[in-house]
């Protein structure tokens, strides 16, 4: 019986929702198959939890720790860290140094994913749409941003932290004179923020992992509506907004989105589940045509795992259990 961690807390402002996708995920884990620890890391404070109820630190030379006067190895990470250092490519990079195989795509992935402006710049390089952006140091020029983004922007924009896997420090800015507070409060999460041309249309979000044996798995798109500004904190975790899968999207629409998925999974090579995040804009062409814009926002690593999450809505609306996609996933790495 593989002995499975399940890695998650962290040190982003997600901490506590990391652990509920954790709670989520033991219920799920097949128990003939794994005997599952719980691992809740925070800073160097990284505890096992223990069946009786007690936790014992684990010892960072190997992943390793002690049960019943016995030292236990871990076999495989199942990573469900938001933001460092689950999310960013530092914890694989321990992990890959112990020779220890686990859930997400490898450091180089994770490291390019979690910065918002470096991902977008680079898979615009592969002929994905993203949105104009640009990004900002703690040292900037606060008159010549505003010049830059009005001139090359324009009004709205989004202004968001540059470096991290939440919507905390999310703000939609309208006038120029509300940038500078909204760059104060990106730059609370981190010191680079990306400044980015604000796209109207219909969200969705979109699953999907690949296996050895399986194949691409592309899950049933969710469609996000919310009464709120855009899908901030209050919108995510307040109730305020109506998540609908399968979204309602034309059957033209839906295969165009699920074959840019895939290619977005594979341009990354990435590993394990992941979710992409898309507006589907509207245009009319010159010829008075009429089109949909498929521009993608960002990539999710260790996307959200609580039974209310994307992920599990869509594997429900795909007819398949999220206990049988976890075993998948596992094994695919042995």
């Amino acid at each position: 019986m593989r002995l499975i961690a399940l890695v998650c807390g962290g040190d982003s402002s997600e901490h506590d929702i990391s652990l509920r996708s954790a709670q989520c995920l033991y219920e799920w884990l097949d128990k003939s198959l794994y005997d599952v620890r719980i691992v809740d890391m925070r800073g160097l404070d990284w505890q096992v939890r223990l069946p009786d109820g007690t936790a014992t630190p684990v010892q960072m030379s190997d992943f390793s720790f002690i049960e019943n006067g016995q030292r236990r190895v871990f076999d495989y990470a199942y990573i469900t860290i938001h933001g460092t250092p689950g999310e960013d490519g530092r914890l694989q990079g321990y992990f890959d140094i112990l020779h220890l195989p686990y859930s997400t795509s490898g450091v180089l992935v994770e490291s390019l994913t979690f910065h918002k402006f470096a991902f977008c710049q680079y898979m615009r390089s592969w002929g994905i749409t993203v949105a104009d952006s640009i990004m900002i140091r703690h040292d900037y020029n606060q008159q010549t941003i505003e010049q830059e983004v009005e001139e090359r922007l324009g009004m709205p924009v989004f202004v968001k932290p540059a470096c991290d896997g939440s919507s905390y420090g999310v703000s939609k800015v309208k006038c120029a004179d509300q940038l500078a507070p909204a760059i104060r409060r990106a730059q609370l999460e981190c010191p680079e923020v990306m400044i980015e041309k604000a796209i109207s249309g219909t969200e969705i979000s979109v699953g999907c992992y690949r296996t050895q044996n399986g194949g691409m798995t592309i899950l049933p798109a969710t469609e996000v509506v919310t009464t709120r500004e855009f899908f901030d904190l209050e919108a995510k975790y307040g109730g305020q907004t109506e998540e609908i899968t399968p979204a309602r999207l034309s059957e033209s629409t839906t295969e165009r989105v699920r074959q840019i998925t895939a290619a977005i999974y594979d341009i990354l090579h990435c590993h394990g589940i992941i979710r992409v995040d898309y507006i589907i804009s509207p245009y009319t062409d010159d010829d008075g045509m009429e089109h949909e814009r498929i521009v993608m926002l960002e990539v999710n690593t260790t996307p959200g795992m609580t039974a209310q999450s994307f992920i599990p809505q869509q594997v429900r609306a795909a007819g398949l259990s999220m206990t049988d996609v976890l075993t998948e996933i596992i094994e695919d790495s042995f």
